[in-house]
């Protein structure tokens, strides 16, 4: 049997695939490295523009944050009012917790999405650029993380 059968990388090198986790504080570069990795035609996964995308009008997201803290949370187009919702998770760690149940998993799901879609594509590999990657338990989807600092 050849050896390389009995190795954790017994897969053809050219099928495996791998997601970088991109990390770090505020003000660190994370996101000028991000732009780099973008303008390289690196494929990013940004989870601050899912978070966005999730909540849009339409999204089960948005109809669940509706349902849980009221119409006053949405501005007259039905958009998510942020300031105002931020005014009422602010002081409210329960209320935090609430909003974090209903986007988290939902940005998780888009994130995983769109990583699929990368590796659809052809991609060998793609980068997830997420604040709270180690704190929110993201680094477990990763095979690499990397940590911008400054």
């Amino acid at each position: 049997m050849s050896k390389a059968l009995h190795s954790p990388f017994f897969l053809n090198p050219d099928a495996m695939k791998i997601v970088i986790g991109l990390t770090g504080g505020i003000a660190t570069g994370k996101s000028t490295v991000s732009r780099l990795l973008k303008a390289a035609r690196i494929p990013i996964i940004d989870a601050d523009i899912i978070a966005r995308q999730v909540v849009e009008p339409g999204t089960s997201a948005l109809a669940k944050i509706q349902a849980t803290f009221g119409n006053e949370v949405l501005f007259p187009d039905g958009s998510l009012d942020r300031k105002k919702l931020g005014s009422i998770i602010f002081n409210d760690e329960m209320k935090r917790k609430q909003l974090n149940k209903i986007v988290h998993p939902a940005v998780r799901k888009a994130m995983l999405w769109q990583m699929l879609g990368y590796w659809i594509k052809g991609y060998k590999y793609c980068v997830m650029d997420v604040p709270l990657l180690i704190e929110g338990g993201l680094w477990k989807l990763v095979g690499l993380v990397v940590v911008v600092y400054w």
